[in-house]
């Protein structure tokens, strides 16, 4: 089929790819998958009012996350057990990520280690971090990624339980037996069970701790100086107690649809929690984001940067690391034409007036001031 032109057409190969059981755990959403489509769909209620004859021969994509400089506001997201997608998995996704200039986020259930992730040469890497009921693997876990030369936790905070994932429970998800979460081996749960719903479900039922609370954030806190990504925050009363808690920034998110079904998407839920941090510290977005155009409406409406997830996996499936590059590269390419369409030179200058969505008052709908 020709060239890859977009991050969609690399899902198409990844599906004829895959294994139903492996497609189908990285694509589905919870239950009734409303939100799965709505952190699409709402990116197109969102429109753009372009500045023109502005000066865009030079284009300025860098930014900081917490002081890292990377090439630009696109970074990877947490996605679990990525060898089943390719046998280079993890490895492949710390090289691409690095050779593009931004951070990986490794998820906590890896089929690769931070130790193995960390082997693959320099670059910035954030690790995910469920709380367990047992606090000496998490404790465990922590510094592990410490030492590995991770610089941030990214604490996931909206699964106290795993959602319901009807794909998984019918296909009865199992991790293929060549397989195993890395980060738990010798911890004494790398292994998991096939079991009655999706194996994973039952796995993490039995070693997430569902009594997680925010005073768990503050414990964190006292066991790492690594700054903390509080990640699954939709809304600003829970902005404002992250921001309380200590965090280092928020990534506001639903877990790619999967836990909780019918929370706006994210895009939606974005402002409100940008405004109730009150620029106190950084709020990243993930969910949905498939175009430079939606990276640019995330900037617009307050976020420092975005996540990709199953970007990576689709392309991590068609192409292994050369297809996370070409994603990556896509996405920057495509992003940095959105901002030099839409006359801004810089991510400083991308504002809120950029871009008018369609749950608010219409500019052309408010009384003209008379001169």
């Amino acid at each position: 089929m020709g060239e890859i032109t977009n991050v969609m057409e690399y899902e198409e190969i990844a599906k004829q790819k895959l294994p139903k059981m492996v497609y189908d755990y990285y694509a589905s959403g919870a239950e009734d998958q409303w939100t799965l489509a709505e952190n699409r769909n709402a990116f197109s209620r969102i429109l753009f009012r372009p500045r023109i004859l502005i000066d865009v021969s030079k284009i300025d994509l860098s930014t900081t996350v917490l002081g890292f400089n990377i090439s630009m506001p696109i970074m990877v997201a947490p996605t679990a057990m990525q060898k089943m997608a390719h046998p280079d998995g993890e490895y492949a996704t710390a090289r691409a990520a690095a050779a593009a200039g931004t951070i990986m986020t490794l998820s906590s259930w890896g089929n690769s280690s931070v130790e193995e992730v960390a082997s693959t040469g320099p670059g910035i890497r954030f690790f995910q971090l469920y709380v367990y009921k047992d606090r000496n693997i998490t404790t465990q876990l922590v510094r592990r990624a410490e030492r590995a030369g991770f610089k941030a936790i990214a604490l996931t905070v909206d699964t106290p339980r795993l959602g319901r994932r009807e794909a998984d429970i019918k296909n009865r998800f199992t991790l293929p037996p060549n397989l195993s979460l890395k980060n738990f081996e010798g911890l004494d749960i790398g292994k998991m069970n096939k079991a009655e719903d999706s194996g994973l479900a039952s796995y993490v039922a039995g070693q997430v701790d569902r009594s997680l609370s925010w005073k768990d954030v503050q414990w964190l806190k006292t066991i790492t100086s690594l700054p903390i990504l509080v990640k699954g925050v939709i809304t600003a009363e829970d902005a404002r107690i992250a921001v309380q808690s200590g965090a280092a920034g928020i990534i506001v998110s639903n877990h790619g649809a999967r836990q909780l079904d019918y929370v706006p998407a994210t895009i939606m839920a974005l402002e409100e929690v940008v405004k109730a941090t009150q620029g106190r510290i950084p709020v990243f977005l993930d969910g949905g984001v498939r175009r430079g155009t939606d990276v640019f409406k995330a900037l617009a409406l307050g976020a420092s940067g975005v996540f990709i997830g199953r970007p990576v996996i689709w392309s991590l499936a068609a192409d292994g690391e050369a297809g996370i590059r070409k994603v990556l590269q896509m996405m920057r390419d495509e992003f940095e034409l959105t901002m030099a369409l839409s006359g801004c030179r810089s991510l400083k200058e991308i504002t809120r007036n950029h871009v008018v969505t369609d749950w608010e008052t219409p500019r052309a709908a408010l009384p003209v001031p008379r001169l």
